[in-house]
């Protein structure tokens, strides 16, 4: 298994991560009559570091020998991709309905394209835009019933789920940078550690509690580790063997996974065009991995350090 894990191309990785991410709508969108989205990502987080403790130290010790912008990159990775995007995002599923909260993650790949040119120099092949365009129009298409005619509800899910795909965007290609110096899992776990120390500190800023009640820490505990370390691990072992560009072409997996759900759940049926952007979009998904050397020119590609 884990050498079938290892031969496995990085972008078909973050696809599978991306797709599992998609999933925890099902969960946290019904914690919401219940509990806020600070306490939940708080939940999250306790569990995290609690399953990854024994990576801690080495983790840290690793992230201050790699210097200063690396830490900078650590923090901003877990205080904002991990902490403060999850809980903007999962504000915006409550104050929201989940199609506009789907349209607008569309931002995030545009984010990291941008991100990944100016910080790790990557550049796009001519190729890229036949992929990036049609992905992005597929998208819309599952997003919106009436595709020509767009409509979100209310400016606050808006400007929290833009927030939110801007910080994971810029997480996506600092995760990358990261994974220059560090190995997957300190990167995984340095995301977790500083996402923690972002979500305590976000509880008194909002005023939310620390611990729901049994019945939604059950279920953020399984958020935790489904949506979060099974994930994340996945996750940022393809992104050590992935440049950020062609990831956040990978990443799209989970606006298509989440729309679904959206629909299916709560919903309950797709248009003719809907289909018709599953079909886009997930064609262009698979397409990668295949076609990953011809869209993407990365010199930072590396192998990856080993573990300490």
């Amino acid at each position: 298994m884990i050498q079938r894990i290892a031969s496995t191309p990085g972008v078909v990785l973050v696809s599978v991560a991306a797709t599992m991410w998609g999933l925890d709508g099902l969960i946290r969108k019904p914690l919401s009559s219940t509990t806020s989205a600070a306490t939940i990502v708080f939940g999250e987080h306790v569990v995290l570091v609690a399953c990854t403790i024994t990576l801690l130290a080495p983790a840290l010790v690793s992230l201050r020998r790699a210097g200063i912008r690396y830490l900078v990159a650590g923090v901003v990775v877990g205080a904002g991709a991990s902490a403060t995007a999850t809980i903007l995002f999962t504000q915006a599923l409550f104050h929201g309905d989940f199609i506009t909260v789907i349209v607008l993650q569309k931002a995030q790949p545009l984010v990291a394209v941008l991100g990944a040119w100016l910080v790790l120099g990557e550049q796009p092949r001519r190729g890229f835009a036949w992929f990036l365009l049609p992905a992005l129009a597929g998208i819309w298409l599952i997003a919106l019933p009436h595709p020509l005619a767009p409509h979100a509800h209310g400016l606050t899910p808006i400007a929290e789920t833009l927030g939110a795909a801007v910080l994971w965007g810029l997480g996506t290609v600092l995760g990358r940078y990261l994974t220059r110096r560090l190995t997957f899992e300190h990167v995984t776990t340095v995301r977790f550690a500083f996402g923690l120390v972002a979500s305590a500190c976000a509880l008194p800023i909002v005023g939310g509690a620390a611990w729901s009640s049994a019945h939604d820490s059950l279920f953020i505990a399984l958020l935790a580790v489904v949506t979060g370390l099974l994930a994340l691990f996945l996750y940022y072992y393809g992104l050590q063997r992935t440049p950020a560009l062609l990831a956040a072409l990978g990443e799209l997996a989970f606006p298509v996974t989440a729309a679904l759900i959206g629909i299916y759940v709560f919903n309950s049926s797709l248009r003719w065009t809907q289909w018709l952007g599953v079909a886009v979009t997930i064609a262009v998904v698979s397409l990668l991995p295949a076609r990953r050397r011809e869209i993407v020119r990365a010199p930072d590609l590396v192998p990856a350090p080993a573990a300490s």
